[in-house]
């Protein structure tokens, strides 16, 4: 099997393999690598490893060193350039009148080409502003248009749990992610409460999900004291995932007071009865 290293270009971005040609690279290392647009900056991953061949994308491009501090010193330059161009370029399509909206801007490492990440609704044709901006920066110009996932990657923010969103921070790449998830975990399906800032389903509700398909050892009953594993905490059960849609026994509404009123269930396990009929 070859070995590779895994390199990042961006913060949470998507892993590459390079061939590390005899060099043992720790994590965090920043390298020069050769890729389809040229040389490009960007930090070690993963260190040295074999994988399989079919996980490699061919060519095996190569690393060709490590960073240095001027490079590290061009890359602070092109970020402050950057800065500039995406104010520029605004105002250009603010000029154009199109209907499309800036996201971010990037210049490759050695300055040849000045990338535009933009959102739109639907196609656009900026042939005149690509024209216009090439003679402004006279550099090759690309404009890419992205979706709103990639959008909420790219410039970050919180999620309703408070955190910073998780495809901004440590997912690297988008798992599909459906409504039947949280169908599942019985959540609301109201989507103010299961979208995050990209309007689209919050990634977080693919990573329990497996645990609520499992089958269980033994059905718990709500008001079950439990333990967790580790023995570092323990935990009363709330509500319990009915093993067969329509079987009685397995409700979690007939486990526990309906909250109706103080007169129907006393507090006791409610009998599914109407308020006054298990006074």
């Amino acid at each position: 099997m070859p070995t590779v290293a895994g390199v990042r270009f961006r913060a949470a971005g998507k892993i590459y393999y390079f061939d590390p040609e005899n060099e043992q690279y720790q994590a965090g290392e920043k390298v020069i690598v050769e890729t389809a647009r040229g040389l490009e900056f960007g930090e070690i991953a993963c260190t040295n490893r074999a994988v399989p061949e079919e996980q490699i994308t061919p060519p095996l491009k190569k690393i060709v060193r490590r960073a240095s501090p001027k490079d590290e010193e061009q890359m602070e330059a092109n970020r402050a350039r950057e800065k500039d161009a995406l104010s520029v370029c605004a105002a250009r399509i603010k000029e154009h009148n199109l209907p499309m909206s800036l996201v971010d801007a990037e210049y490759t490492f050695d300055g040849q080409k000045l990338i535009f990440y933009f959102t739109a609704e639907n196609r656009v044709d900026f042939r005149e502003l690509v024209r216009d901006l090439a003679g402004t920066f006279k550099t090759r110009i690309e404009l890419r248009q992205i979706g709103v996932r990639d959008e909420a990657k790219m410039l970050g923010g919180l999620g309703p749990c408070g955190r910073a969103i998780c495809c901004a921070t440590f997912l690297g790449e988008f798992q599909p992610v459906s409504i039947r998830m949280a169908k599942e975990q019985h959540l609301s399906l109201n989507p103010t409460k299961i979208s995050g800032l990209c309007g689209r389903l919050m990634c977080c509700l693919r990573y329990e999900c497996e645990q609520y398909g499992e089958p269980k050892a033994a059905p718990l009953e709500v008001g079950t004291l439990v333990v967790a594993a580790d023995e570092k905490g323990e935990a009363t059960v709330v509500e319990t995932t009915p093993a067969e849609a329509g079987d009685p026994s397995s409700n979690p509404v007939q486990s526990r007071p309906c909250g109706r009123c103080d007169s129907c269930c006393k507090g006791k396990p409610c009998d599914g009865g109407k308020p006054g009929e298990g006074a």
